[in-house]
């Protein structure tokens, strides 16, 4: 049943498009020369998050220590996001793919990207939208029934699933922290993709498609989409 549906509503669907989309985004803002940032790089589990070659250099922070065996970067260094062990102006583009969500202090974490970025230094952040409903109900998850949730819908492992807090999380939120860090925001883009969600049982598969072409048939509904991104340019 749930072949079928995706054979009839996602005929040739791109699994994780909305991923595809972002790293599109950021392609076109890289340019040769560039230096670019990833924050929360990790152990370059993420395809679309690969940039080597597409710029001058790739350098990624994080304070877990797989980032040291990333080889989808040009250096990698241990370092958290509130304190990148970089000098000040050094990078041209920094992004943030599924970061904001767990950050504590966000202000902190935009005011420290701001620092090491040139003047009109672009960052790309990807993270959830608050007022989805999978973000309402992880929410209202304990960690350990999160944790359970997303190893059995997405094969990931538990290393890979961190706490989350939700406090840079829509589009209100991230406008007030750019104005307080030294950032203007020049894009923010809803994206609602197939809902993987609840497409492990064709019970609740139709639900999610109902749900997708509801909010993506109308502008009105995008902040209901599942996935925000939004690009900040640093201020002169």
């Amino acid at each position: 049943m749930v072949r079928a549906l995706d054979r009839a509503c996602y005929p040739g669907y791109v699994l994780v498009w909305d991923d595809a989309v972002c790293r599109e985004m950021i392609l076109s803002l890289i340019e040769e020369q560039d230096v670019v940032l990833d924050v929360g790089a990790g152990g370059g589990g993420n395809e679309f998050a690969w940039f080597r070659g597409s710029a001058a250099r790739v350098c990624g922070v994080d304070l877990d220590p797989r980032v040291l065996e990333n080889t989808h970067l040009d250096e990698a260094r241990l370092g958290a996001a509130d304190a990148i062990p970089y000098p000040d102006s050094t990078f041209d583009l920094a992004f943030a793919w599924y970061v904001v969500e767990h950050l504590a202090a966000p202000e902190d974490v935009f005011r420290e990207v701001a620092r090491v970025l040139k003047p009109q230094g672009r960052l790309v952040i990807k993270t959830p939208n608050l007022w989805h409903y999978v973000t309402l109900t992880s929410r209202l998850l304990p960690h350990s029934l999160h944790d359970f949730i997303i190893s059995r819908i997405f094969r990931r492992t538990s290393p890979d699933i961190f706490p989350t807090h939700y406090r840079c999380n829509t589009e209100r939120r991230i406008y007030r922290l750019a104005s307080a860090t030294g950032f203007r925001v020049r894009e923010v883009r809803f994206l609602e993709p197939r809902p993987e969600y609840l497409r492990f049982s064709p019970l609740t598969y139709p639900f999610g498609i109902a749900y997708e072409r509801i909010v993506n048939s109308t502008h009105v509904l995008r902040h209901f989409r599942v996935a925000l991104v939004a690009v900040l340019e640093k201020e002169l």
